[in-house]
């Protein structure tokens, strides 16, 4: 039976989305006038305004992020016009300081000043480029610096003024984070050895460790070291830094590349011996080609260069993270602080999983599933070794930063995805680790918070909040965001009773299904909103949902719509369809944005990148949100799904303020390829993906033949624009489709998924069978 209601018309409104596209409709659907896919990429995107990515140099997934620090504390701000170091390790988006590992900076003259926020030298935008795998600036000390890098190794090329006292400071002491302990040696007349202990992210951590080894291409005149801010001439040993001279009085250039190891001091000679040894040049030029190889898998056709430039630009942010943290000997140090070594696996770290399992996941496992699976076995490592499944992993501890339960939808993804199948049994250790942590809560001596408030959600229903509890570990409590800790143990739930489901624990999936249903239990009749609950079980905190609390980084207008394993669940506790729809509508502001879509976004919908409270508008710059717009295609509205996405890519756009918020190691950039092609991962965890109209003619994507035997997938939706976004029909392999979702093992047998699209809303996706359905 078909469902009918009244189709809104919004041709007005469509006109004014053009800020998305900004090309004509009728635009021929060429590639654009570029010599690469690189060329398209402008890594400053997000350096201004609190994304807070870095614009320096690295490969896909690499352990080195070679960077400048400006002062801002993740490292790189557009708005600052001094640089007071290229340091090794930076992670894209973070909100916190972290890295900063090692600032190495070219000067001339006598070494005074060891505070690099003393010596820190000018620059200016003018002279400063930046593409994949490069970055070049130009310091008003008449100094040009180059980076490139390769997957654990930095690479420097300075070309200094005529003189005999041209200088390279390797800073020890001085990091984004707090250091602990550094220790500094020069070895032999070109090479220079660091050990740099350090702690902290957000809030304090256990220590770690970074190890480094720097080689030059020739000999120093003269060298020295310093302490404090006591410079020793001729010293070999220091612990706040050291400085290495040359004279380019003839030779203007020196070239050096530094390895970095997380092991120890052997890790990183073992690095520079795989990894160094090639001139700048050729390091430049496999840079770079491993970003066309990587970017290459995704071909769009149609829009504007500026749409292109912000798609690509979001792709290569979301290959970023996690990065490689074994040396190339396979040795790695686990989350126990021993040394361990890979067998067929690559390790990686730097886990934002809070973040990364709505959007950036997902995507992984869609383009780069080799790596994904590698990303999905590292973390089941860390249980092993560590006794616990991480939170939010930085290097080689946790720091328990934000709070739920993300890592359960990050590996039951990996395993709908098919990702740990094979005769090494990962499904099964994955599942054993996701069990151990959704039924308890880790020991007093483990570093890990876990499920802190579960010991109550499991008895109870629900995580209490509770105002003031005092922290037992480091990091973030759930129980100061008992609501949303509650609804994020819910999803959780849901998607490891998938899990189980599918290996064959029954009894666990239909005890984990039930559970998954303690979202009802914040449900407050009297205001029709989530609401938190105290110890008691008593309803806390404002009754106005816009000023509600125990929601973090959120209030329960952005909440409400994370319920993805029962989206009728919760609509019917709204009061039905016609009720959902019109929260939808208030939520989104939807007449407004009709009428203007972009000035919506950036008046209505974005207050600053921090500010996460006292809303009750959509909040497209952090996480909480993202999978609102896509409620649309659970309630019979689907078209409004496209409107709101359509509106919310308008937020980012090809220049340094490009996006509003965090990048949080590319979950923002994710969530814009993924909405661009018309695929979202609507159930966090699972394998559903949900349909919009995408904002390109056609996409054409490559995909690994190991995971999908077709090779590649086309999505194509000619003449898609500003005024001709909505679908009218859809068809798989030529065959008609008229629901709003995919699952994965449909899109591995799809060679092609078509989209024909007009100026107003059709009767496309909006029967009853439509819509993704709840987990059982």
């Amino acid at each position: 039976m078909r469902r009918t209601r009244r189709l809104r018309l919004c041709t007005a409104g469509a006109l004014a989305a053009s800020a998305l596209f900004a090309a004509p409709a009728t635009a021929q659907a060429t590639e654009p006038n570029h010599g690469q896919l690189t060329d398209l990429v402008n890594p400053f995107i997000g350096t201004e305004n609190e994304g807070n990515t870095y614009p320096g140099a690295a490969v896909p997934f690499g352990m080195v992020q070679l960077s400048p620090d400006t002062g801002h504390n993740t490292g790189y701000d557009y708005s600052q016009n001094h640089i007071r170091g290229f340091s090794l390790v930076h992670l894209s988006g973070v909100g916190c300081g972290l890295g900063g590992d090692l600032p190495v900076l070219p000067t001339t003259g006598d070494v005074t000043q060891t505070d690099y926020a003393k010596y820190a030298a000018e620059f200016s935008h003018d002279d400063e480029a930046a593409s994949p795998g490069y970055y070049r600036v130009g310091l008003k000390t008449g100094i040009e610096a180059e980076l490139s890098a390769t997957a654990r190794t930095g690479v420097q090329r300075y070309t200094f003024p005529a003189t005999g006292k041209a200088n390279v400071l390797l800073n020890a002491a001085q990091s984004l984070h707090t250091t602990v302990s550094t220790k500094v040696e020069i070895l032999d007349s070109r090479t220079v050895r660091t050990a740099i202990t350090g702690r902290g992210f957000c809030q304090d951590t256990k220590p770690y460790t970074v190890y480094t080894i720097t080689r030059f291409d020739r000999p120093f005149t003269a060298y020295g070291t310093w302490d404090g801010s006591t410079v020793t001439a001729g010293s070999k040993t220091g612990r706040g830094g050291a400085y290495v001279r040359f004279d380019t009085t003839k030779d203007r250039t020196v070239e050096a590349t530094t390895a970095l190891s997380y092991v120890d001091a052997h890790g990183a000679a073992v690095n520079l011996r795989a990894e160094g040894g090639r001139s700048f040049d050729a390091v430049r030029h496999a840079a770079q080609q491993a970003w066309e190889d990587r970017l290459d898998d995704v071909r769009v056709k149609g829009g504007a260069d500026s749409l292109r430039r912000t798609f690509y630009s979001a792709l290569y942010r979301s290959f970023l993270a996690p990065n490689i943290g074994s040396d190339a000997d396979g040795r790695y140090t686990g989350w126990d602080q021993k040394t361990h070594r890979t067998e067929g696996f690559t390790y990686y770290q730097n886990w934002s999983l809070w973040d990364t399992y709505r959007t950036q996941s997902q995507l992984l496992s869609l383009l780069a599933p080799r790596e994904a699976r590698d990303m999905a076995i590292s973390v089941i490592k860390i249980s092993e070794e560590s006794g616990w499944l991480p939170k939010w992993g930085y290097g080689t501890v946790e720091t328990n930063i934000m709070t739920g339960d993300p890592v359960t939808p990050f590996l039951t993804n990996a395993y709908q995805q098919g990702l740990l199948k094979g005769a090494e049994g990962y499904a099964e250790r994955a599942y054993r680790a996701l069990k151990q942590n959704a039924d308890g809560v880790p020991p007093a001596d483990s570093p890990a918070v876990g499920r802190e408030a579960n010991k109550e959600y499991i008895a109870d229903g629900f995580a209490p909040y509770i105002k003031g509890r005092p922290h037992v570990k480091p990091g973030d409590s759930d129980y100061d965001h008992g609501a949303s800790a509650t609804l994020e143990y819910a999803l959780s739930d849901a998607m490891l009773a998938q899990m189980a489901r599918g290996l064959g624990h029954t009894a666990d999936a239909d005890r984990y299904a039930a559970r998954a249903q303690s979202y009802r239990h914040l449900f407050d009749p009297s205001t029709g909103f989530f609401r938190a609950r105290d110890a008691s079980g008593a309803f806390t905190g404002p009754s106005d949902p816009a000023q509600s609390e125990g929601f973090h980084e959120g209030t329960s207008w952005q909440y409400q719509w994370l319920v993805p394993q029962d989206l009728p669940g919760m609509v019917g506790l709204i009061g039905g369809e016609q009720a959902a729809n019109d929260r939808l509508d208030s939520f989104f502001a939807y007449d407004r944005l009709l009428a203007d879509p972009a000035k919506t976004a950036r008046e209505v919908w974005v207050n600053g990148p921090y500010d996460y409270y006292n809303a009750d508008k959509y909040n497209p710059q952090n996480e909480p949100g993202l999978i609102a717009p896509y409620t649309y295609l659970s309630t019979g509205e689907p078209w409004k799904t496209t409107d709101v996405v359509h509106a919310a890519l308008t937020l980012f756009t090809d220049g340094p303020t490009g996006m509003t918020g965090n990048d949080d190691l590319g979950t923002m950039s994710a969530w814009n390829v993924l909405s661009s092609i018309g695929l979202f991962p609507v159930q966090p965890g699972y394998d559903t993906w949900g349909l919009s109209t995408p904002v390109f003619d056609r996409v054409d994507l490559t995909l690994d033949r190991r995971y999908f035997p077709r090779g590649a997938l086309t999505i194509t939706a000619p003449g898609t624009s500003a005024a001709e976004r909505y679908i009218q029909s859809a068809r798989t392999d030529g065959t008609a489709y008229d629901r709003t979702y995919l699952r994965t093992g449909s899109l591995r047998s799809l060679r092609a998924l078509d989209f024909t699209v007009g100026s107003r809303p059709s009767e496309w996706g909006t029967s009853a069978q439509a819509a993704p359905p709840a987990l059982k």
